[in-house]
């Protein structure tokens, strides 16, 4: 994928970004972005890359699996614009995939990932985040009256977050504080300071 269809493709996002910031990086809820896209994601390779853009959706690893299969060379995911995902159990399950590939993930160049899309990120054996590049996180819902502020701390579906971020080498610490950053029908977007802390990147 070359620069110039990169742009192409965030290009729309741009505006959104700047309402972003000058809200002290919080924005609505990304229901609508999600909506906006439909629950597809878009896969280019190009020679050891892919990219992807779009919403992860509940055949998040059948698509990856099928990326390997018919690009076994590919070495690098580059994450366009992926502004969350409709199945947070399929999602974790493509960024394990990942890891077993020992497929390395990268954030474009202003770029974005927000919720579902950070944990497929933390997949990659080694993280790199581009120039400009936007990191969102909020408190997890599961669609309807079920959202993370309303279940006790001690219930099992916390630690099965916890523990895919600490399998994926992230501090248990991120993941509480995500619950706390923005409430579900909001994003938080991490600093660069943040996501270092909180080991988000390799290098």
């Amino acid at each position: 994928m070359n620069s110039k269809k990169l742009g192409l493709n965030t290009m729309r996002w741009l505006s959104f970004f700047a309402a972003v910031l000058l809200t002290g990086c919080m924005m609505p809820s990304v229901k609508s972005a999600d909506a906006e896209l439909g629950d597809q994601l878009n896969i280019e390779v190009e020679n050891n890359t892919a990219y992807l853009s779009g919403v992860l959706g509940s055949d998040l690893v059948d698509e990856l699996s099928d990326l390997v299969k018919d690009s076994p060379n590919v070495t690098d995911l580059v994450l366009v614009d992926i502004p969350g995902s409709t199945d947070q159990q399929a999602t974790m399950e493509g960024a394990r995939l990942i890891r077993r590939l020992g497929l390395n993930t990268h954030i474009a160049p202003t770029g974005y990932v927000l919720s579902g899309g950070v944990d497929l990120f933390l997949g990659g054996v080694k993280r790199t985040i581009g120039a400009g590049a936007g990191v969102g996180v909020h408190a997890w819902s599961d669609g309807t009256k079920m959202q993370a502020v309303n279940v006790n701390v001690a219930d099992p579906v916390h630690a099965a977050y916890v523990n895919f971020y600490l399998e994926m080498g992230v501090p248990e610490r991120f993941y509480w504080f995500s619950l706390d950053a923005a409430p579900a029908d909001r994003v938080y977007f991490l600093s660069p300071e943040e996501v270092y802390d909180y080991q988000l990147v390799t290098q």
